[in-house]
């Protein structure tokens, strides 16, 4: 089997003859079987199927195929010639005779389709639980949510089941699910990908979104998949997006004023987001912050007016004969759709056009917005002990984005102490895809971790970009202690310019020890008994480096440090006479885990 799922890996294994599409097939029913417990798929892998198509793609050959034998797997309100759509509806199912204009493209693309995925029914909801399938199971924990509603494409591709898939978006469909399952979700501007073939949740909004393993992978999805479709009237031409500030050295970049973020008690997805902040700013972005209220308050239209009734249009004719078929909670959001009038309507587009003008007051002065993805990620338990509440919870950062025709990429921000992934959202105008998908790639080249459950910790890099070379003039130190990310010593190197290239572990030869004053702590490299401690790679100017060396304090001092990829960086070292009355912490990983325990011992 490849090395890894992502795109370049298994182009680059094809090409090199060490593995087949008919290989990739058998490995990926295998996975598919033992991961039954998620409730991943409606309509599951069917091996002739996928052994004919890889057979096909055999004879043909790899080239003009730019996804040629590249897995991946659709929502089930997307159409797939001769399998059914049932939107999580039994009754409701159907079989087309053609495809979505967007599986068919990524089909002539060379891409193998390997089974439709479970949804928050006719996809209303952002949790993933509203299925008659069960509900979908999160990729590291079974017992929380894997949000919603695209809920088994994530989990599908986040356990090695396909490369990538597809999803749809309405109010954060796209991104709950990627936040919650440690993916790249792209929700592109609206009608960017066509919709023809695509059951409408509300057709004035609604995107279809990509799940990916890698930021490069969702724009070679998305290139393959883009252009206007005369079937489609809501499609539209990509525009130029003017100045890339995904390749710019510098740009400046929105965060919510404290007063706007909520965590709902999360402290742990607050110190994500927190992070993070630090994280795009070591990439080159200025931080300003901004009211995020109207936005807020265009978030609560979302389920006023007419886009409620616009839900309710989709499937006003199967709704209104047969009731009994939909989830109570489905059933019921749905119906409140054919209560308001045309003059509550017009109300609603008015007070829309009045906040999207304070809203869009901010791109003025900004490349892009820096958001949570959700506040927190709940239990399956509590998801349906309070289903509406806790869904609305988790759109507050999310639903607002496609009435404001937003182009948004949800990223990892990192994993709370459970080992559950959470995710933070760069959102930028309509077409501005390509930037957010290049900030995006350097993003998660600079958080130093494989996306998805199942990828190996050091993924193939993409041949199109290879790993950063450190510029001429500039050297790369490796921190383990205060001067981390979003930590109290960091900005000694925010101010010297410098710039975090990647959060990896060292190779596991080390020990780590809090000195006693409790502020530092003290890499040691033994012979035996070493483990992975986490750590960061930043790179400066030659001569702020010498500044940042100069201000630290003995007993550290500067060596080679041996990382995780084999290779090795300068980096902070420890006398050994120090360490007599040192703690050793080497328990906790690292030293911010250490730390955000409270200092324990």
């Amino acid at each position: 089997m490849t090395r890894s799922m992502t795109i370049p890996a298994l182009l680059a294994d094809y090409r090199a003859a060490r593995t087949t599409p008919g290989a990739v097939v058998e490995t990926l029913l295998a996975r598919s079987e033992a991961a039954g417990a998620h409730a991943i798929w409606i309509s599951p892998p069917r091996r002739e199927r996928l052994l004919a198509r890889a057979a096909e793609l055999e004879a043909r050959g790899m080239d003009g195929l730019p996804l040629y034998g590249i897995p991946f797997a659709v929502k089930d309100n997307i159409d797939v010639a001769g399998w059914d759509t049932t939107c999580a509806c039994p009754d409701y199912a159907y079989r087309p005779q053609a495809s979505a204009s967007v599986v068919e493209r990524l089909l002539a693309a060379g891409a193998i389709m390997v089974g439709k995925t479970n949804m928050d029914q006719f996809a209303t909801g952002l949790n993933g639980t509203r299925s008659p399938y069960g509900a979908c199971r999160n990729a590291f924990d079974p017992d929380f949510i894997a949000g919603g509603s695209s809920s088994g494409s994530a989990v599908a591709v986040a356990l090695g089941l396909a490369s990538f898939s597809l999803g749809t978006d309405t109010a954060g469909s796209g991104r709950v699910p990627a936040a919650f399952n440690n993916l790249i979700g792209l929700k592109p501007t609206r009608g960017l990908l066509p919709t023809t073939g695509v059951v409408p949740a509300c057709r004035s909004l609604d995107a279809v979104s990509i799940f990916a393993l890698g930021a490069g992978d969702a724009r070679r999805v998305f290139a393959a998949a883009l252009g206007e479709d005369p079937g489609d009237p809501h499609s539209r031409p990509a525009l130029p997006h003017g100045r890339d500030f995904g390749r710019a050295p510098t740009f400046r970049f929105g965060v919510p004023a404290r007063r706007d973020l909520d965590f709902l008690g999360d402290a742990q997805a607050e110190a994500l987001f927190d992070a993070a902040v630090g994280r795009l700013r070591s990439l080159g972005g200025e931080a300003v912050e901004i009211d995020l209220e109207p936005f807020l308050d265009v978030a609560r239209l979302l389920y006023e007016g007419p886009w409620v009734a616009e839900r309710y249009l989709a499937i006003r004719d199967f709704i209104d004969t047969h009731p009994q078929a939909l989830f109570p909670v489905t059933r019921d959001i749905t119906l409140g759709g054919a209560r308001p009038t045309a003059a509550d309507a017009f109300a609603a587009q008015y007070r829309l056009r009045e906040l999207a003008r304070r809203c869009d007051a901010v791109w003025r002065e900004l490349d892009c917005v820096l958001t949570p993805t959700t506040p927190t990620i709940f239990s399956v338990e509590q998801m349906l002990a309070e289903p509406v509440l806790r869904n609305s919870q988790l759109g507050r950062y999310t639903n607002f984005m496609n009435l404001l025709d937003a182009a948004a990429v949800a990223v990892p921000a990192g994993f709370r102490a459970d080992g559950l992934p959470l995710g933070v959202t760069l959102f930028a105008p309509a077409h501005q895809d390509l930037p957010l998908l290049r900030l995006a790639e350097r993003w998660q080249a600079s958080l130093g971790q494989a996306c998805g459950a199942r990828e190996p910790a050091a993924a193939a890099p993409d041949p199109e970009t290879g790993p950063p070379a450190v510029p001429a003039g500039w050297q790369r130190i490796v921190v383990v202690g205060a001067h981390l990310s979003g930590m109290a010593l960091n900005p000694q190197l925010l101010e010297r310019g410098a710039r975090m290239v990647a959060a990896t572990a060292t190779a596991p030869v080390y020990r780590l020890h809090a000195l006693p004053d409790g502020r530092r702590p003290a890499l040691q490299r033994v012979a035996d008994g070493g483990v992975r401690i986490a750590c960061e790679v930043w790179e400066l100017e030659a001569t702020a480096l010498a500044g940042f060396i100069a201000a630290i304090a003995a007993p550290l001092g500067v060596g080679r440090v041996e990382l995780a990829d084999g290779g090795s960086e300068m980096g902070f070292i420890c006398e050994p006479i120090a360490l007599r009355d040192a703690h050793d912490i080497s328990a906790w990983g690292g030293w911010r885990a250490w730390v955000e325990a409270g200092r324990p011992g």
